[in-house]
C-alpha cells in the first residue's frame, strides 16, 4: 500500500490512457494519488479528476513559473476551489530561480499569498523550491507563527537545507530521480532524512526512474522509488510502504483506515514487543507526546496485554533475527511479564533483547539483573547523556536526581552477569558522544549513538 503524493495526471501526456494509468497504479499497490495543480486550468482539472476517480485527491495552486500572471481573481478562484471535496493541499507553489520565468519579486509576493491561503484554510502546502533555498527559508521562518505544515517536493537541496526544512516541521519528498546513476550526492542527502518525515512521489509525467528514462513517468513507477529507499535506509519494503503511507495520511488527511494498536510489530528483520505505554522518564525529545505511531505502527495501547496475548501476537519467533522488548513504555515496569514471555521464547531458541531506560532496579525496589540472566541475551540501555545534571534536565526521571547513577549500576550489573550490554546516547545539544562512548567502555558495554527524530 503506497501513495503517490505528487503527480500531474491532468497533463495532456495522459489524455489517451488516463484510465489505464490509474489501473496500472492500483495493480502496483498505489492506493491514493494526489494530482497537483500547477496552473489555474490544472487546478480546475485536478478537482475534476478527484471527483471522477475514487483514489485521486487534488491539490490546487500555481507553479512559480506562472507567478507573473497571477491576479487577485485567480487567488480567489483557488480559494473557492479549495472548498471542493477531496482537495487536500495548496500547491504546487513556491520559488524557482533556475529559469526565472517570473521575477523573484513576483514569485515571493504570490508565494506569500498562497501561504496566507493555506493558513486560512488549514491546508498543508506542497512547495516547489529550486535554487531559491535562502529566500524560501527566510519566508517560511517569517511565517512560523502560522504553524504551517506541508512538504518540500522533488527535494534537490543541500543537507543543511534539509535540516532547516525538517526543523520548521515540513515533510520531504524525493522523486524517482533518486534512482538515477549520477544521483550519488542526492542519495547522500536523502540518507539524512528520517523516514518518519519522508513522502513518496513520482512527479509524473516527469523524472522517470533509471531504466525507464526517456519514457513518460506514471504513478505505477513508484515501486522503483520504494526499492531505492530500501537500499538507502536498510529498512524492508514493507517498512517503507507502511511508514510513508502513514506520513501521507497524516499530512493530507486522506482518511485511510490504518492498523489498530499493535502488541508485536516488525521493523527490518526484528520483532518488537509493545507491552506497556508507561514510562518512568518524561524525556523532552520523546515522540510519544506527539504521535501514537512509530515507523508506521500504532503503539497506543488501550490496556496492557497479558503474557499469553503477547505470545499469541508473536507467533513463530524463529522467523526473526531477534525479539525485542521495546514499546512506547519501559518494559521493566512489567518485569514478571518480561520474564514469563522470555522463558517461553527461549525454549524455542529465540534471541531476546531488552530496550530499557535502566530504571529496573528502582521500579522493582530490588536488583533485577540476576532474575533475567538466561532469559535476556542483550540489553540496550538509554543513558542518553554523558552528564548527570543534563540527564535530569532532559529525561526528568520519576525517581529523582540519583536515577543516573542507578542506570550506570544497572549496566555494570548486566556486564558482571555476562549479559551483553549496549549503551545508547543522543546527539542532543550539550551531549558529547565521544564522552558517552568513553563511559560505555568504562562500564564494559558497547556503544551506539542515536539521532533526534530517528527512532526504531
Amino acid at each position: 500500500m503506497i501513495i503517490d503524493t505528487h503527480c500531474h495526471l491532468d497533463f495532456k501526456d495522459f489524455d489517451n490512457d488516463r484510465d489505464s494509468v490509474i489501473d496500472r497504479a492500483r495493480e502496483k499497490g498505489v492506493v491514493r494519488i494526489i494530482n497537483v495543480g500547477s496552473s489555474i486550468e490544472g487546478s480546475r482539472h485536478a478537482v475534476e479528476l478527484a471527483k471522477k476517480y475514487d483514489m485521486v485527491h487534488a491539490s490546487i495552486g500555481i507553479h512559480p513559473h506562472e507567478a507573473g500572471s497571477v491576479t487577485d481573481k485567480i487567488i480567489e478562484e483557488i480559494k473557492n476551489l479549495a472548498h471542493q471535496d477531496k482537495v487536500v493541499a495548496i500547491g504546487e507553489v513556491g520559488l524557482d530561480y533556475y529559469r526565472n520565468l517570473s521575477s523573484k519579486d513576483s514569485q515571493q509576493i504570490v508565494f506569500k499569498k498562497f501561504i496566507d491561503l493555506a493558513y486560512q484554510l488549514k491546508l498543508p502546502l506542497i512547495i516547489h523550491s529550486r535554487e531559491a533555498d535562502s529566500d524560501m527559508l527566510r519566508i517560511l521562518k517569517d511565517e512560523k507563527d502560522k504553524q504551517l505544515t506541508g512538504v518540500v517536493h522533488c527535494f534537490s537541496g543541500s543537507r543543511e537545507f534539509l535540516k532547516e526544512c525538517l526543523d520548521i516541521g515540513f515533510y520531504i519528498s524525493f522523486t524517482c530521480n533518486l534512482t538515477f546513476k549520477k544521483a550519488e550526492a542526492l542519495r547522500g542527502v536523502a540518507k539524512a532524512a528520517p523516514m518518519e518525515r519522508v513522502l513518496l512521489e513520482t512527479d509524473a509525467p516527469y523524472l522517470s526512474p533509471e531504466g525507464l528514462r526517456g519514457k513518460r513517468n506514471e504513478p505505477a513507477h513508484l515501486t522503483y522509488l520504494v526499492d531505492e529507499w530500501v537500499k538507502l535506509s536498510g529498512l524492508s519494503k514493507e517498512d517503507i510502504e507502511r511508514i510513508t503511507t502513514h506520513n501521507a495520511n497524516e499530512l493530507f488527511k486522506l482518511n485511510l483506515k490504518e492498523q489498530n494498536s499493535k502488541i508485536a510489530y516488525e521493523i527490518r528483520d526484528s520483532l518488537y514487543l509493545n507491552i506497556t505505554n508507561e514510562c518512568t522518564n518524561n524525556c523532552s525529545f520523546c515522540i510519544r507526546a506527539q504521535t501514537a505511531f512509530l515507523k508506521g505502527h500504532n503503539l497506543k495501547l488501550d490496556r496492557e496485554p497479558t503474557a499469553e496475548e503477547i505470545l499469541n501476537a508473536i507467533g513463530d519467533p524463529n522467523r526473526y533475527r531477534e525479539i525485542v522488548f521495546c514499546g512506547y513504555g519501559e518494559p521493566t515496569t512489567r518485569l514478571n511479564v518480561v520474564k514469563a514471555v522470555s522463558r517461553k521464547l527461549k525454549q524455542k531458541g529465540a534471541i531476546i533483547r531488552l530496550v530499557t531506560n535502566g530504571h529496573g532496579d528502582l521500579i522493582n525496589s530490588r536488583p533485577i539483573v540476576k532474575e533475567i540472566v538466561g532469559l535476556v541475551d542483550k540489553v540496550s540501555v538509554s543513558l542518553n547523556t554523558d552528564k548527570e545534571n543534563l540527564y535530569n534536565k532532559i529525561c526528568k526521571p520519576r525517581f529523582g536526581p540519583h536515577s543516573y547513577k542507578a542506570v550506570m549500576n544497572f549496566i555494570k550489573d548486566c556486564v558482571a552477569n555476562n549479559i551483553k550490554a549496549e549503551v545508547t546516547c543522543l546527539n542532543l545539544p550539550g551531549v558529547s558522544l565521544k564522552e558517552c562512548e568513553r563511559i560505555a567502555e568504562y562500564l564494559g558495554a558497547s556503544f551506539r549513538s542515536r539521532y533526534i527524530g530517528i527512532v526504531g
